[in-house]
């Protein structure tokens, strides 16, 4: 029996589609580096509350103004740790060590909007117990709501 024959001529596709597990993974990763950028948003906000309320103490209140605002401002933060990496180099950080990478449907670079929209679903998805996500274990294509509203897609490169 030689080499050859042990080999078979079905050769697995180029850019697979990446899973579930490996998108779970990725989100895990990039969570550090998102609180990081949301501890240093926090701190203007809580400087800015202890001198208009005096109490070094004082917690910013639940639901007021300023707390709608710091949870907007770390949202849009966190859209632009997203969309600058997907843009730049089709990854984020947690992205890297699982070769996950977003391209559009004909492999070419996302626009801006399309990874704003890819960002705005994807919370949405997460925010309703990551649905969005869990839907591309019965989408044919394995693609999740995000990847669909965007036009965009997750694949996992193969080993360099």
């Amino acid at each position: 029996m030689t080499s050859s024959d042990t080999t078979t001529n079905a050769s697995p596709p180029a850019k697979p589609a990446a899973l579930i597990g490996w998108r779970l993974l990725a989100l895990l990763y990039d969570f550090w580096p998102v609180l990081a950028l949301w501890m240093i948003v926090a701190v203007p906000f809580i400087v800015v509350d202890v001198v208009v309320s005096g109490n070094a103490r004082h917690n910013i209140a639940p639901y007021s103004t300023a707390w709608w605002l710091q949870w907007l401002t770390c949202w849009t933060i966190s859209g632009l740790y997203a969309t600058v990496s997907w843009r730049r180099g089709g990854q984020t950080l947690g992205m890297r060590p699982w070769r996950l990478h977003v391209v559009t449907g004909n492999d070419a670079k996302p626009s801006w909007s399309e990874l704003w929209t890819r960002y705005a679903v994807g919370t949405l998805s997460l925010l309703l117990g990551g649905i969005g996500f869990w839907w591309a274990w019965v989408d044919r294509e394995k693609l999740t709501w995000h990847d669909r509203a965007s036009r965009t897609r997750l694949i996992r490169l193969p080993k360099p």
